[in-house]
């Protein structure tokens, strides 16, 4: 058992059973609400580790409670999940805008999900503090601040090195070119977002080198933006 309680807002009530079904298999204490009225009131009372949160609800959107906590400085900082039948790319993007972490399309599968919580806990966790992230062969050193493939040392520019940063922190989430300027240079810096394709090829090219190739490790999705995409076999 772990020492997190995720909840699930959904109406349906054969997806929260199967969900909290496997959740609770997984070791995860469950919590349940089936509209935004009722998981406010529940996230504020029972503090969950994360929020499984379906778009679609009576008497208000999912979307609508993600904006009203990311703009409480209580809840800011609450690791969401969006569970959703909606797949049209505007919607992915509008649900990360707002500010979900992560964006699970229905029909999901539960090992998928609880593969995807336990990603995003560790995030959460304060894991990305640390000095140095490890993905395989690519190694950040934030204290020297040096790029190693391969125990190769890499030449990256110091743009490309925040980029790189910010991505290694946040592995398997797709973020748009605006989210990305946000992050990586600041909210009050104006800059195109075509500027983001520019120090992506360069931080790709740096990655392409002798000792391995990792440019692969950065994709891109079509239509939304970028995503950093260690192997499977990798561990931060």
């Amino acid at each position: 058992m772990t020492d997190h309680t995720i909840l699930i807002v959904d109406d349906e009530d054969a997806i929260r059973d199967m969900l909290v079904m496997a959740l609770e298999i997984a070791g995860f204490r469950c919590l349940e609400a089936d509209n935004i009225f009722e998981a406010h009131k529940t996230i504020l009372d029972e503090k969950p580790s994360l929020l499984v949160l379906d778009w679609m609800l009576p008497e208000g959107s999912g979307v609508e409670l993600l904006r009203r906590l990311r703009r409480d400085s209580v809840t800011e900082q609450l690791p969401v999940i969006m569970l959703t039948a909606k797949t049209a790319e505007a919607n992915i993007i509008q649900g990360l805008e707002v500010g979900a972490d992560d964006y699970v399309t229905k029909p999901v599968a539960p090992k998928e999900l609880i593969a995807r919580i336990k990603a995003l806990l560790r995030r959460s966790s304060g894991d990305t503090k640390k000095d140095q992230l490890l993905f395989g062969d690519l190694l950040l050193d934030r204290r020297s601040h040096r790029v190693f493939v391969a125990n190769s040392s890499v030449d990256v520019g110091p743009t490309e090195f925040k980029l790189l940063l910010f991505f290694m922190t946040n592995p398997n989430r797709a973020y748009t070119r605006g989210q990305i300027l946000d992050h990586v240079w600041g909210s009050n810096v104006y800059v195109e977002e075509r500027t983001v394709d520019v120090h992506i090829r360069r931080l790709r090219k740096a990655l392409q080198c002798p000792s391995g190739d990792l440019s692969s490790l950065i994709e891109t999705v079509r239509g939304m933006g970028y995503r950093f995409t260690p192997a499977p076999q990798e561990k931060s």
